[in-house]
């Protein structure tokens, strides 16, 4: 009798145990690579006995959704992707555990990463909060085949005295942009744009004209911080964004964001686009798109600006010995190559020279050479303040409701104001 009561007793803490197998809640942005995780995670599961319970929403309600449970004592999630513009707020509060220990502890090579990812979504004060998750550094997406035409060729070289050929400085840019905006109805009106204006206010316009303000030579600020956004080369940046958007742009593309300006060239309007670059993967899928085959991807003149997301542990994980095991195994080189190959934005440096990968993905070593010139942001507590103020007075200016010099001041004394406010400036 006892024999049996034992066996009954060990058969039911055994499926209890079964039933009560270890899990990790994430939360995650609705994007390809997060994807691509999902469809690795039964491997993790065989290989640790975790279960990942993964969150998956849009990106405009993930930081509302965190902040409640980042400030709690013991939040819901064990781990989290950061967007590099929370950066300097999530940790300046505390809400990141340090994962220097646990890279000691068990050896995790942090060098294996491109240098400038670390620098942005990585280490914050000789800390290590994050591992850099995946990257989207922006870069110009232009149709190769349209360059590749001998009668463009003869015609660009006839009207400007130059070849036309991949844009290698923003005048090569500039004159090719100009030179796509055509008629091709004759009917008086441009149908085809040389490039893609992503101007709604906030994050949109702010992204993209950055590229502007780099390809000039423009930063938006010095080393000592102080605000340069509104400088000679800043003019020039947003004096030429407003001619594109009122030339060469299509109509409404004051209000476009990155879906719009992805959708006309993916329709065959446009010659090029400046946008982040796990965009170029749609402009191959013939359900997306009408120019596969026929678009390349090149660096922005003088960097495109540097975008990426890090893997970071909260303070208030109630499992952060799982949660780490998940960082290592998703940033395992094994793991990180899989989602390379699925399309993914890497962040590890041998990934994009890769045999495989290049082989399945020729255009990597290209991406790595975006990343690798990547311009960076201006990441302190307050950068999604900056983005909303600077953003509208970006858009005003090129819409022409407001002069660019006065919007430029505005937005450069609005960055000085909340560089006070977080003490990284003296009044």
């Amino acid at each position: 009798m006892m024999k049996r009561l034992f066996l009954v007793v060990t058969v039911f803490l055994l499926i209890g145990g079964l039933v009560q197998a270890e899990t990790i809640r994430l939360l995650m942005e609705s994007v390809p690579d997060t994807r691509y995780i999902q469809e690795l995670l039964p491997q993790f599961k065989a290989e640790t006995g975790i279960d990942v319970d993964m969150e998956v929403i849009s990106y405009i309600d993930m930081h509302s959704k965190l902040v409640p449970q980042l400030v709690s004592p013991k939040g819901s999630y064990d781990a989290i992707v950061v967007d590099f513009y929370w950066v300097g707020e999530f940790t300046k509060a505390g809400w990141l555990m340090s994962l220097d220990d646990l890279v000691k502890r068990d050896n995790f090579d942090t060098g294996v990463y491109v240098p400038k990812l670390i620098e942005l979504v990585g280490r914050v004060d000789n800390t290590l909060y994050m591992l850099p998750f995946y990257n989207y550094s922006m870069a110009i997406i232009y149709r190769k085949d349209m360059i590749e035409d001998p009668k463009e060729q003869a015609a660009f070289k006839a009207k400007y005295g130059m070849d036309l050929k991949i844009p290698q400085t923003w005048d090569d840019y500039w004159k090719q942009v100009e030179f796509f905006s055509r008629d091709t109805n004759n009917d008086g009106k441009t149908d085809m744009f040389g490039t893609v204006i992503q101007g709604q206010r906030g994050d949109c316009i702010s992204m993209q004209w950055s590229n502007y303000l780099y390809a000039q030579g423009g930063q938006y600020n010095d080393s000592n911080w102080n605000p340069t956004l509104n400088s000679a080369a800043g003019v020039a940046a947003l004096t030429a964004y407003r001619e594109a958007l009122q030339k060469f742009s299509p109509p409404g593309s004051e209000s476009y964001c990155f879906d719009e300006g992805f959708n006309v060239l993916a329709q065959g309007k446009a010659f090029s686009l400046q946008t982040f670059n796990i965009m170029f993967a749609g402009f191959e899928d013939p359900e997306s798109s009408k120019v596969v085959g026929k678009v390349a991807i090149t660096p922005n003149p003088g960097g495109g600006l540097n975008g990426a997301w890090g893997w970071a542990i909260p303070k208030s994980s109630p499992n952060k010995e799982a949660a780490w095991k998940f960082l290592k195994w998703v940033e395992s080189y094994e793991i990180a190559k899989k989602r390379a190959l699925l399309g993914g934005a890497p962040t590890q440096t041998k990934i994009f020279v890769d045999p495989e990968v290049v082989a399945a993905r020729s255009y990597y070593p290209i991406l790595g050479k975006i990343l690798a010139g990547a311009q960076q942001f201006p990441v302190f507590t307050y950068t999604t303040q900056l983005v909303e103020e600077m953003g509208r007075e970006l858009n005003l200016a090129a819409t022409g409701e407001k002069d660019v010099k006065e919007a430029l001041d505005a937005a450069a004394e609005a960055f000085r104001k909340l560089l006070i406010k977080d003490g990284k400036l003296s009044k």
